[in-house]
């Protein structure tokens, strides 16, 4: 009878010394592995001490199957109006994926719908950890990658062309006048053909969003294109950093002793491995794309990267630089066990918590999140971490143990 009283005295106290907040966290579920860790964050990590009060959106494929997609859009909206989200990874189908789940459609990524309701740029950098040593010697201080979030490749057209046919570019004005010129002739058998677009207004707000960020941070700005190749395309991206560089940022970072630097992509690339990082490296939407993904694996693991989506008006959006970790999630559907590294998607909740308490002036709340990440490190640093990372960690003294998914999770509770 005691025990029983003990545990509703306890539970009572907890709860009414819940952190609260005032303004809604757009909160986006997801797809697969990340959408079972998704809420074993929550029910573990973080409802035992915040009150979450969120406005919620199913992000997961059936979902966005069943709304036609506008599950996405109408997330994105909620962000514009309440400022800060937290997303979880999703599932950009493909060709198998279509089969997969019977869809109607080949739905467009949600990251790429939402960065251009938003106009914002993503801003990945890498979570640094005692005893994982990032593969490049060099590297001392993280890199952050600043991904352009519109246009190029990811708001294509494209065609399979057949032998004997002719691709041109041809754009009509305003004013009815037609410009055209010859893409290629394909006389001696087909191929592919595409068409990439971006707008001033988009490379604008991603300079902005990049050198605001810089300033914010202290740190130099690189970016790069190959404008030596693509003399009007990438040459554009080129002209437009600088002009808003030297209209709105050159006395500020003269001031702040920082940095800008335009340089080629491939100098870029040799530039950063031979670097001690600490830099903000802003690449076009591909680019940062596939960058993300070799500076977050070069420094440890993908899962253990932020990301950002900022917008030129101040909405943050926050999620894992990763995906829905599909092998594990075919496990997990068998009933085996997994062990599936969430430091991502714990920090992409830390991240929209202390921006929230940052907005609202909310100490606690901003405590709280900084107590969960060092609580995380502090996990892993200890020896205890998921598997992708034990044939990495070499701590003098410290020998690494494998745990599953859910225990790192309960384990890294024990450090709050």
């Amino acid at each position: 009878m005691f025990d029983l009283f003990f545990i509703v005295w306890y539970t009572v106290c907890i709860m009414s010394n819940k952190i609260t907040y005032k303004t809604p966290i757009v909160e986006m579920q997801g797809d697969e592995m990340t959408r079972i860790l998704w809420d074993d964050i929550k029910d573990i990590l973080i409802k035992p001490y915040v009150e979450l009060n969120t406005a919620f959106f199913d992000l997961g494929l059936e979902e966005r199957e069943k709304t036609k997609d506008q599950v996405t859009l109408d997330s994105a909206e909620a962000i514009k109006k309440y400022g800060v989200g937290v997303k979880c990874a999703t599932i950009t189908p493909n060709v198998q994926r279509v089969e997969e789940y019977k869809l109607s459609h080949m739905w467009l990524s949600p990251n790429g719908t939402i960065r251009a309701a938003l106009d914002g740029t993503v801003f990945r950098t890498p979570i640094i950890v005692e005893g994982i040593q990032p593969f490049v010697s060099g590297w001392k201080k993280p890199i952050t990658i600043a991904r352009h979030a519109y246009g190029d490749m990811y708001k294509n057209k494209e065609f399979l062309v057949e032998s004997g046919a002719t691709a041109e570019l041809v754009v009509t004005g305003a004013d009815g006048k037609v410009q055209k010129q010859t893409i290629a002739e394909f006389k001696n058998g087909g191929g592919v053909v595409q068409g990439i677009h971006n707008t001033d207004q988009s490379i604008k707000s991603f300079a902005r969003s990049c050198f605001y960020y810089g300033l914010s941070v202290g740190q130099d700005v690189w970016f790069a294109a190959k404008d030596t190749i693509s003399k009007t395309y990438d040459h554009r991206f080129k002209d437009l950093f600088l002009e808003v560089f030297e209209t709105e940022f050159k006395d500020k970072y003269k001031e702040a002793g920082i940095l800008y630097d335009y340089t080629l992509i491939d100098d870029a690339v040799a530039r950063i491995m031979r670097s001690e990082g600490g830099m903000i490296w802003a690449c076009k939407n591909y680019d940062g794309d596939v960058m993300s993904d070799m500076v977050a694996s070069s420094f440890g693991s993908l899962a253990m990267m932020t990301s950002v989506l900022v917008s030129p008006d101040g909405k943050f959006e926050y999620e894992a630089a990763h995906g829905t970790v599909t092998r594990h999630y075919y496990k997990h559907l068998k009933g085996e066990q997994t062990s599936t590294n969430s430091v991502a998607t714990i920090f992409a909740w830390t991240g929209a918590l202390r921006k929230r308490g940052e907005l609202e002036d909310n100490k606690k709340l901003m405590d709280f999140a900084d107590k969960l990440e060092k609580a995380t490190l502090k996990t892993i640093e200890s020896g205890f971490m998921t598997g992708d990372l034990v044939g990495m960690f070499k701590k003098e003294g410290v020998t690494a143990v494998k745990l599953n998914s859910k225990a790192f999770l309960e384990k890294i509770a024990t450090f709050i």
